[in-house]
């Protein structure tokens, strides 16, 4: 099992979600984050104040998934959420250890796997 982590711009949210149900990847959680990375620093101006904007806006989506999923998970976002310009995003593949089903105790591949 593993763990795909994708930061992603807000704007291709939909696209990402949509290409994801299409590869059949069910299950996830999804957040609002600030962050930086290749993105040029922008500048704006606040109340008359200059200030350096640092932080973009992103979208974190979390996604657990037996092995067999990690490629179509990752490819479905990475077609839908690229680009081509710097601030397209990462994604992170980590192992998963355990996986718990709080209601009905399931573990592990059971656990990822979608309820009928």
């Amino acid at each position: 099992m593993k763990m795909v982590v994708a930061i992603v711009r807000p704007e291709a949210l939909n696209d990402v979600l949509e290409a994801l149900f299409k590869a059949e990847v069910r299950g996830l959680s999804i957040s609002r984050v600030q962050g930086h990375g290749g993105e040029t620093e922008r500048v704006e101006t606040y109340r008359g104040t200059t200030v350096k904007m640092e932080l973009s806006e992103k979208v974190r989506l979390e996604i657990a998934v037996s092995d067999h999923f990690v490629d179509p998970t990752v490819k479905a976002i990475i077609k839908a959420a690229r680009t081509g310009d710097v601030g397209d995003g990462k994604i992170f593949v980590m192992p998963v250890d355990k996986v718990y089903r709080i209601r009905t105790g399931e573990e592990d591949t059971a656990a990822v796997t979608p309820v009928s």
